[in-house]
């Protein structure tokens, strides 16, 4: 049989596209990938632009809100839940937009157990200890049960958008009791100030779906946790939101932050 040549380079290019596109769709390890700045946040800017079908292409863990400010998000093995203000765990549909998120493929660099008695200052010096380069990013991923989980979220907002410390005066907050789940957040180095939280933002989802949110304090019975390391930041930030355009993103938001995220 005569050998085609064009037939042949068709084929080649065809196969390197697939395998390409396969490439460009896995989300790089150790890799935050983040959706506009907290600052933004703060500033009143809920509108989201990036689709969470999108946000499911950088990453499989993560947290954020929803367009409007509509909950607190958590991303667990790539299912994207949503805490709304009556504390009830939803799926939400995966066009709706996100006004800020960050997501990571999580692949864990280290595992290890939490003792008894651990509560949101304790594990913070844990696993300060655990990822020592407090410059880097941290991906945190916990299995536990608690004796107590305090969370909070937020009801959709609507036009005009209230600041972010406004809105959250009035947030219902949730005390649950001998409650099992998950914990999913991130480790934050000081230099992010202004575009995420520096220190600790974690989220909570119960084992049961039922309950969850933006975590407060708690206290673990019992747990393990691991931990990504992470080397490299990429963010989108919204280019074509009229709002986003005109905010002063100057100023100094931390005490309006440290109101929020307390």
């Amino acid at each position: 049989m005569r050998f085609n040549y064009n037939l042949f380079r068709f084929l080649s290019a065809a196969v390197a596209a697939v395998i390409l596109a396969g490439c460009c769709a896995s989300a790089p390890q150790h890799t935050v990938s983040q959706v506009s700045t907290i600052d933004a946040l703060l500033a009143g800017v809920y509108r989201g632009h990036v689709p969470l079908h999108h946000l499911l292409t950088m990453g499989d863990t993560g947290i954020g809100t929803f367009d409007s400010l509509d909950g607190e998000m958590i991303i667990m093995s790539g299912t994207v839940y949503q805490v709304k203000a009556d504390g009830k765990v939803y799926l939400p549909d995966l066009s709706i937009n996100t006004p800020f998120a960050a997501v990571v493929n999580f692949k864990a660099d280290k595992k290890f157990t939490l003792p008894p008695g651990t509560d949101f200052k304790g594990l913070s010096a844990i696993i300060d200890k655990e990822a020592a380069n407090g410059n880097l990013f941290c991906a945190v991923v916990i299995h536990g049960s608690f004796a107590k989980m305090k969370t909070r979220s937020v009801p959709a907002q609507q036009e005009p958008f209230k600041p972010l410390a406004e809105v959250t005066k009035h947030q219902p907050v949730f005390n649950l009791e001998n409650v099992s789940g998950a914990i999913i957040g991130f480790r934050l180095p000081p230099f992010v100030k202004g575009i995420n939280v520096p220190g600790y933002h974690l989220h909570f989802l119960s084992d049961d779906l039922k309950s969850g949110g933006h975590i407060l304090d708690f206290e673990l019975t019992g747990g393990t946790a691991e931990i990504s390391i992470c080397d490299k930041f990429f963010m989108l930030l919204p280019g074509n939101e009229k709002m986003f355009s005109s905010i002063d993103l100057s100023k100094d938001r931390s005490a309006e932050l440290n109101k929020v995220e307390k």
